[in-house]
């Protein structure tokens, strides 16, 4: 595809001619006269400024005018300045080794640099810049001038940072002097290189120059966005970077910055706001205007710009509806930039292209599983960039200069990375940056090569040291971690293939909201187990009682931490209702419009002491297995006001962010009148059984739930059957000692009964029965059991699901064909 544009470059567009005569029109061309087929004339960034202009104006989406210097503007500047020869003479020396890529790359930049402007040339460009002074209403209009080559942002390459951008240029000497920069940024060292690796024509590309109104983003705050999961390719969500100050910082890498997912089938809902996550970065930096000498300057950010964020929900969600728009349009997944004007807060897409790695990837396909074990102390972390892990040798590079001393096949550290660094990188086994977030500079090569990455670590270049070995795991959420020696990495391909629908629904086991998006290829039929404890154990850490009672608490120490958590936050109660909402948000998008079962909290005694500020509000209990959990705990004086910050979270996450297939589950619920109680507990916070299409199931893990099944069956909409607890207290059994370890079985007749018996019971009595165990991960006869009983669905972690489903499917298989022959009769319905 790539060639095929390059090579539609003729000889007329070459001279710049049409008819034998040379006119403005195509030597520039405003933005609202180009449209996206016009890449050959202004290139991919340029021709797709020009399309959204055209096309999407009309929609809401805001893009700052602006105009575009032709690829005849270029030939007609080479033949002018007699270039052509000389830059063939100087390719073709590097080609064959003659010359350095360095010297190569100087040397024809000089040739530009040094070059005069034809008088046409120059007068169109004068021109076209009053026009759009005038058109704005400012004279001598700040304008941004980016270089476009007429072979990028395509679809197999993204050409992204190659040639350069020069930010505030104003007046007409200055502009005519950063578009003269900009045609020898074709020729950089890094955009010779990518041009070779690609295998893209050096003296068939022409570049065209983008001079669009400056957004005084300077004053407010810019970023990138993706209409994609940048990670995972999970494709119902918007991903939006955001930093203050204009956004080459972001692009550069030198900024940490907020991060925001908002969900995209929810947005036409005018009453929802599915923002699933918001995540602070430092944003210690910001780039703002500067002088004549120096149009740009770095500055620090002030403390409150650091504690706050860049965007505001409507912000969010009006980007993210432009996403929505601009995808649909170009009809594939797309790379945006955008800025917000910081004098009118007016927002403004200032680039779009399409996304390059995730949209060429066939989401049908197999994919690999990475685990990592035997693993060493963790060294550093940051934001994981791909799926993968690998083990290797540091090579640490502090600046650019150093390169040479890079010893291929070593996991690469530094600081950050421009597109100077993309040789090495290339190179690099791993990936691991001080700065940058998921669109930096790195983050995006690092996908594109499909070299695993972890960006944005603080202090990688601190804490790691040449030579040392390390383990490299993007592959366990969307946090990456640099563990201490080499690791046993195994990994799984999931094939996919011949997989149809069961009766029998397979479900998953997902407890980190971080991961979940990894398993969005998963055939799944919803979520079956979702624990609550993962997300407060590892996003929230505090104990709600203690924020709720924060201003009683003695422990100095946990008040100083709750602080430093909360920080942002004017009630601490809001930190853990705005966390777990958050938090069940990734899980329940994953999966959308399918049910995802979230089980309310179901810490141990000795567990919740072990959160922040805990041990003030936990009796000591001598078997907390059996102690004050579950249920129990809903509607005790000594938990009802945490019990209601959980509900809270789930009020949010199902009326406010639009995420109505959330089912919650109560566990260890023991008695009938237990039952009761929590329900109306839950309807006094707002979670009403039934209204608003809220169903609640309750977990079967004591002999009492499958004794009373049918009475709980009223109170209920589902059962969801625990094996392991059902196993441990019908056999009487501790799951955790060794010297009993051989009667801890779930396929045990008597265990098995009981769950023949609950799933009858709930079938006649229309109720939702499913299973969350492991057993029919490690068993297939345990799953043939299970089907047989008439089960309606199996939740299992999502390594099993593949296996499962195939056992199910020969199951369903099985049972069907001995009906056929006769054999209604249920083994297992001893009751």
């Amino acid at each position: 595809m790539a060639k095929c544009i390059v090579h539609f470059l003729d000889e007329d567009l070459q001279d710049g001619k049409k008819d034998g005569v040379r006119t403005d029109t195509h030597l520039v061309r405003d933005f609202e006269h180009v449209r996206r087929s016009d890449g050959s004339l202004v290139g991919g960034k340029n021709s797709s400024l020009g399309e959204m202009i055209r096309a999407l104006s009309a929609k809401g989406v805001t893009v700052p005018p602006g105009f575009a210097t032709t690829s005849h503007a270029y030939w007609h500047y080479i033949d002018t300045n007699e270039i052509r020869k000389n830059l063939a003479e100087l390719i073709a020396d590097w080609e064959s080794g003659k010359a350095h890529l360095a010297e190569t790359g100087q040397a024809v930049r000089k040739l530009f640099i040094r070059g005069t402007w034809p008088p046409d040339t120059e007068a169109a460009i004068r021109a076209a810049y009053r026009r759009l002074s005038a058109k704005v209403g400012v004279e001598n209009l700040s304008v941004a001038v980016r270089s476009s080559a007429t072979a990028e942002d395509l679809p197999d390459a993204s050409f992204a940072g190659q040639q350069e951008s020069y930010l505030n240029i104003v007046g007409e000497d200055a502009l005519l002097e950063a578009c003269r920069r900009c045609y020898a940024s074709l020729f950089t060292d890094r955009a010779i290189s990518y041009r070779q690796a690609k295998g893209f024509d050096h003296l068939r590309i022409a570049l065209s120059v983008g001079v669009q109104r400056m957004v005084r983003s300077d004053a407010g705050g810019s970023g990138v966005m993706f209409s994609i999961d940048t990670e995972t390719g999970f494709d119902k969500v918007v991903l939006i970077n955001a930093a203050w100050g204009l956004g080459e910082n972001i692009v550069q890498g030198t900024v940490d910055p907020d991060e925001y997912q908002v969900f995209k089938p929810l947005l036409s809902d005018g009453y929802v706001v599915p923002v699933i996550d918001k995540k602070r970065g430092d944003k210690s930096i910001k780039m703002i205007y500067g002088n004549d000498q120096t149009p740009t300057r770095n500055v620090p950010t002030s403390k409150a710009e650091r504690a706050a964020l860049v965007l505001s929900d409507p912000e969010i969600l009006q980007l993210a509806r432009w996403a929505c728009t601009i995808e649909t349009h170009y009809g594939c997944p797309m790379d945006m930039e955008w800025a917000k004007d910081g004098l009118t807060n007016e927002l403004f897409i200032v680039q779009a292209r399409p996304e390059t790695v995730h949209s060429r990837r066939d989401a049908t396909a197999a994919f690999k599983t990475y685990k990592i074990s035997h693993k060493g102390r963790t060294l550093t972390t940051g934001l994981a960039v791909g799926d993968a892990a690998v083990s290797g040798r540091l090579c640490l590079i502090e600046s650019a200069h150093e390169m040479d001393k890079f010893i291929d096949g070593c996991v690469l550290v530094t600081a950050t990375t421009d597109p100077d660094w993309v040789p090495i990188m290339k190179r690099a086994a791993a990936i691991i940056t001080d700065h940058g977030g998921r669109t930096s500079h790195a983050a995006i090569v690092s996908r594109e090569l499909g070299v695993p990455a972890i960006v944005g670590t603080h202090d990688a270049t601190y804490v790691l040291h040449s030579g040392q070995d390390v383990t490299v795991s993007c592959a366990e959420s969307d946090q990456g971690f640099v563990y201490d020696g080499i690791s046993e990495i195994t990994t799984q391909t999931v094939d996919m293939s011949g997989l149809p629908a069961s009766r029998t629904k397979v479900m998953l086991n997902l407890a980190n909201p971080a991961a979940a998006y990894r398993w969005w290829r998963l055939p799944a039929d919803g979520i079956g187990l979702a624990r609550m404890e993962f997300v407060v154990t590892n996003a929230i850490q505090v104990h709600p009682m203690a924020l709720v009672h924060f201003d009683r608490l003695q422990d100095v120490q946990a008040k100083a931490e709750i602080g430093r958590l909360t920080a942002g936050y004017e009630h601490k109660p809001e930190y853990f209702v705005d966390k777990l909402a958050h938090g069940f948000a990734a899980l329940c998008a994953a999966v959308y419009p399918k049910p995802a079962i979230l089980r309310m909290s179901d810490f141990k005694t000795n567990e919740y002491a072990s959160l922040v500020g805990g041990k003030e509000f936990e009796p000591k209990e001598e078997n907390p297995m059996i102690g004050f959990r579950g249920a129990s705990r809903y509607y005790s004086p000594l938990y009802r006001e945490g019990f209601a910050l959980e509900c809270r979270a789930i009020r949010r996450l199902r009326e406010e962010m639009g995420f109505t297939n959330a089912v919650v589950m109560i566990p260890f619920c023991r008695t009938v009148g237990e039952a009761e109680k929590v329900l109306q507990v839950l309807a006094d916070n707002g979670l009403r059984r039934g209204e608003h299409g809220l169903q609640v199931y309750v977990m079967c893990e004591i002999p009492s739930n499958v004794v009373l099944a049918e009475q709980f069956a009223a109170h209920f909409d589902g059962f969801s059957i625990g094996s392991n607890d059902l196993t441990q207290l019908t056999l009487g059994v501790d799951r955790d000692s060794d010297e009993l370890a051989d009667l801890f079985d779930e396929q045990d007749e008597a265990v098995k009964t009981l769950i023949a018996q609950v799933i009858r019971v709930a079938r006649r009595a229309g109720c939702k029965v499913g299973i969350c165990g492991q057993a029919p991960s490690d068993h297939p006869e345990f799953a043939r059991f299970l089907v047989e009983a008439g089960i309606d669905s199996v939740s299992v972690i999502p390594d099993s699901f593949v296996k499962v489903k195939r056992q199910v499917m020969a199951s369903e298989i099985g049972k069907e064909t001995g009906m056929r022959k006769g054999d209604e009769s249920d083994t297992y319905d001893l009751w």
